[in-house]
């Protein structure tokens, strides 16, 4: 991702003068599979997601550089921003917190990203990008009010409670205590279902998304069908990265944008 908002703007509008399409890329299309879970209902309300990319790399290429647009936000995050900001729901603009370190790395570019978008009525979204992660956990780990979400792109377990078949309580503010009248904890008696996917064997390779990113560029090219991936989406994505650059400018001098 190489790109400011004024270079967007224009090029934006010269695509619509020009009728034809920017080919804004997301190639992860095994993230919908998370959003089919959240839209079922079966978690509840989503709480907060994790999104997390991370690994121990240490790198000396041309990436690293803040010259050559490099860094994890750059590289990487595009990817999963678009993610976060769909979990976060593109009816609002997040406030965004951002932390960036250089820590593995041997450039200037980033390769920590500690990225946060919260706001009122929406979902906590944690999304980190770290090449000083020894102990990776899960890719995605979304909180909900009926259950949850965990896994990564190749596979997904979630867990959910029937909230017909819950124990009713009510608020009390009553000592809680055991049938012998000893204090107590709350403690939910809850029947709990599972569920898992995994991504079938012909979608696993990485070749896979990129084929569908360019067959649904041919499609809107040849026949007009509007991309999946729309200017306001796009436009949603730099404005956070944007964002996270203004609050870690020594990670941002050496860009060059046309």
């Amino acid at each position: 991702m190489g790109i400011r908002s004024r270079q967007a703007h224009r090029r934006f509008a010269q695509s619509r003068e020009d009728a034809c399409c920017i080919p804004a890329i997301a190639l992860f299309s095994r993230f919908p599979k998370n959003s089919r879970i959240i839209a079922s209902g079966q978690i509840g309300r989503v709480v907060q997601a994790n999104i997390t990319y991370n690994g121990f790399l240490r790198r000396w290429d041309w990436q690293t550089l803040q010259a050559n647009n490099g860094g994890n936000l750059l590289n990487t995050g595009p990817h999963v921003v678009d993610q976060a900001l769909q979990l976060f729901g593109t009816d609002a603009t997040p406030n965004v917190m951002c932390v960036m370190d250089q820590a593995n790395s041997y450039g200037d570019a980033e390769d920590y990203v500690k990225l946060i978008l919260h706001g009122r009525g929406k979902p906590t979204i944690d999304l980190e990008i770290s090449s000083s992660s020894a102990f990776s956990g899960p890719t995605y780990e979304v909180q909900g009010t009926r259950g949850g979400i965990k896994g990564s792109t190749n596979h997904l377990d979630w867990k959910y409670f029937k909230e017909e078949e819950a124990p009713e309580h009510q608020l009390t503010t009553d000592p809680v205590s055991r049938a012998d009248g000893t204090p107590a904890y709350c403690w939910d008696d809850l029947k709990w279902y599972e569920e898992s996917w995994d991504v079938p064997k012909s979608e696993e390779d990485f070749s896979f998304m990129a084929v569908q990113y360019y067959a649904m560029l041919h499609r809107s090219l040849t026949t007009g069908v509007p991309m999946e991936i729309t200017v306001d989406e796009v436009r949603a994505q730099i404005a956070v990265v944007e964002e996270c650059f203004r609050q870690n400018p020594e990670f941002s001098t050496g860009h060059k944008f046309p």
